[in-house]
């Protein structure tokens, strides 16, 4: 771990927070929630026996159709806001700062916490957004509650040492409350930069049960990080017209990892058509940590 991002964290190296991030207890699927309507449309390939998968994307069915404003409202049908209830807007005192979060679902004593990491632009306001990118946040904030979890968005300072140590001190005090959670952290675009240094935390990745990368970036330090190290599960899903981040640069890195580590859990699941917003819209939530959770 780089020395400025210990020395940020290092006021928060105490007994607790070891005890936080100790051994995780096993968590078992995640019940259904919505999942047809979630489910990828069509497979039209795989490959790597199964972890390469490219999946049908067309944006007149999986946004005009979906949606009752394009982009900005999807119909009622994808959506149950009684989750809602169980949704609150704090502000958690650390020693690197005052970290506003949205906490949804059970803050002590959760199974799983499920982490979305916003992009450039983004705040926390957009990972609790019922409404946008299909209902899709919709959906994991109500996985969580369902199956006794939580789920967390936070605001950060930036995407580098600043923001990792925010997040990392979120993630110590959640993790204090419930000593036996799966933890998945979620990077959309730009967010991907914290993804990368929480896997090269040693005490982070050492709870850490998988990483999503959703229309995000690459790092080749990550072949040489904690979380490589311990085999943590790694999901890409990339737009094949993402103009942002190619598609080609990142499906090269996750052969990279293949190569480095063969039978290394990774999947990458590449929406044909889509764009750099689409896999935080598509990506099939239940799916994807229910792999990663047989995975670990």
């Amino acid at each position: 771990m780089d020395t400025l991002i210990k020395l940020l964290l290092s006021s928060l190296v105490t007994p607790a927070l070891i005890l936080a991030f100790g051994a995780a207890g096993h968590a078992g699927e995640l019940a259904p929630f919505k999942d047809k309507l979630f489910a990828y449309p069509s497979v039209l390939s795989r490959a790597d026996d199964g972890g390469y998968v490219v999946v049908d994307y067309r944006e007149s069915r999986d946004i005009d159709a979906r949606d009752e404003i394009p982009e900005r409202r999807v119909r009622s049908d994808y959506v149950t806001l009684g989750v809602r209830k169980a949704q609150r807007d704090l502000v958690l005192a650390t020693p690197v700062g005052d970290i506003r979060h949205y906490a949804v679902g059970r803050t002590k004593g959760a199974k799983v916490i499920t982490v979305y990491l916003h992009g450039q632009g983004g705040s926390r306001k957009q990972g609790v957004d019922d409404f946008t990118f299909g209902g899709n946040f919709n959906r994991i904030k109500n996985l969580m509650v369902e199956n006794e979890g939580l789920y967390l968005s936070p605001d950060f300072s930036d995407f580098g040492y600043g923001g990792a140590a925010e997040v990392s001190a979120l993630l110590e005090h959640y993790l204090r409350l419930s000593p036996g959670a799966k933890l998945f952290v979620a990077c959309g675009s730009m967010g991907g930069g914290l993804c990368w240094k929480l896997a090269a935390d040693r005490t982070v990745a050492a709870r850490l049960s998988g990483l999503l990368l959703l229309g995000s970036h690459w790092d080749d330090g990550f072949l040489d990080s904690e979380a490589f190290r311990r085999k943590v599960p790694v999901f890409f899903g990339q737009g094949s017209r993402d103009k942002v981040f190619p598609v080609e640069k990142q499906e090269a890195f996750y052969r990279s990892i293949r190569k480095r580590s063969p039978g290394y859990p990774v999947r990458f699941v590449r929406f044909d058509t889509g764009t750099h917003g689409t896999p935080i819209r598509m990506t099939d939530w239940r799916d994807t940590l229910n792999w990663m959770l047989s995975a670990r």
